[in-house]
């Protein structure tokens, strides 16, 4: 019997939760809720197809919603099995499903960056790429990993060290914001992290963090699903669990 209450209390908190994320945008108070993004042109830089849609939808959703130029930099094919070449036409594929036109996302085939556990990145180089993407589109903030990766995985930590190390070389007044991982709690509690979330973004009164809603979380599942090769119920699971379906926080890297 107690189980039973404790699993009926846990799915009406999802359910409640998912509600709120539904609803977040007719509050006033979710009108300071990524405020800090005035429109401009963003560059999104992942490891991998798929990153985009596992990670990064309520950003993704938000910023399109919002009218502002989402660039997309994908910094490997994901070939760690050799599927480099499918996965590349399944991320073009989950870039439409995602409202991001197909000629403003950019994949990188380089030798010194094939995906993979313990494939260590030259930061270098991840800074000297971005760099060039950043000048031919014009960008003014730029949007990745934070130091952890999510996932820990070293490809996502990478990538985030070489936006750094690009950062702090940049002449030009560029922000970059990065993806807060979660603790394992968090990261699969689904819609039911939007409370948390909500009151570290309205603690931060200077703004340098930011809570986006997912006000169309569906939209994750079918761009994910486009990722065909990748889709197995592990990762079907994955999506319909963790927060960053629902829920993105981001951290202004200082």
């Amino acid at each position: 019997m107690a189980w039973i209450l404790i699993i009926s209390s846990i799915l009406l908190l999802w359910i409640f939760s998912l509600c709120i994320l539904l609803l977040l945008p007719r509050f006033s108070f979710a009108k300071h809720l990524g405020s800090a993004f005035r429109k401009r042109n963003v560059l999104l830089v992942i490891a991998h197809p798929d990153d985009e849609s596992m990670f990064f939808t309520p950003t993704i959703n938000f910023l399109t919603s919002k009218g502002h130029n989402v660039q997309i930099l994908c910094l490997s094919i994901g070939d760690a099995d050799g599927k480099g070449n499918i996965r590349k036409k399944e991320l073009f594929q989950a870039c439409v499903a995602l409202k991001v036109p197909m000629q403003q996302l950019k994949i990188v085939n380089h030798p010194d960056l094939q995906d993979g556990f313990g494939k260590v990145w030259n930061h270098s180089l991840l800074a000297k790429i971005i760099e060039e993407e950043i000048t031919s589109c014009c960008v003014d903030m730029i949007i990745t990993f934070d130091n952890y990766g999510v996932s820990g995985h070293c490809n996502h930590r990478d990538v985030h060290c070489g936006v750094c190390m690009l950062h702090d070389t940049l002449q030009r007044d560029i922000e970059v914001w990065e993806l807060v991982s979660n603790n394992i709690l968090r990261k699969y509690s689904g819609p039911v992290d939007i409370w948390w979330s909500l009151f570290w973004a309205m603690s931060h009164s200077n703004g340098t963090v930011q809570c986006l809603a997912n006000e169309h979380s569906r939209r994750s599942f079918i761009a994910m699903a486009q990722h065909s090769s990748q889709w197995v119920w592990f990762r079907k699971l994955f999506v319909a669990l963790s927060s960053y379906t629902y829920i993105n926080t981001l951290r202004k890297v200082k």
